[in-house]
């Protein structure tokens, strides 16, 4: 909420809420499963609220999306630009982010050697947890 006023930017009720129940997960979790618990709250609510909020929070670094899952989740540092680094296990999908300052290092290195930039974003790296190892 601090960093939005830093930044100057509208944190309306809706988004604020929305937040809050990305937050309030800590796990993974659809735009959907955010409209269901949305529509109890509020008659009207409906897919667009939901993107264009998830879409201001993510431009805001408050909110990742985790593209293997079709799903968000609340950024662990929230105050600077960053590539977030996201183990996924591919069998019970539970994700941790990381943030190495080492990794985001070799990425800038690499992508300015090929004269690519590297915008705010995430990297998802596939695998197993380990309860999910241990269990084959």
């Amino acid at each position: 909420m601090q960093l939005c006023e830093r930044k100057g930017l509208n944190l309306t009720p809706i988004r604020r809420r929305i937040l809050e129940i990305v937050w309030r997960a800590h796990e993974p979790i659809g735009a959907y499963e955010i409209l269901a618990e949305l529509a109890k709250e509020r008659e009207k609510a409906a897919p667009p609220t939901v993107y264009r909020a998830l879409e201001f929070l993510m431009d805001a670094g408050l909110v990742h999306r985790i593209d293997s899952l079709n799903a968000f989740l609340g950024c662990m540092e929230p105050g600077h630009a960053h590539v977030a680094q996201f183990l996924v296990c591919r069998q019970c999908q539970r994700v941790a982010e990381i943030d190495d300052p080492a990794i985001n290092r070799v990425l800038a290195e690499q992508s300015r050697a090929k004269g690519f930039r590297i915008e705010p974003t995430s990297l998802e790296i596939k695998g197993l947890c380990s309860d999910c190892s241990s269990r084959t």
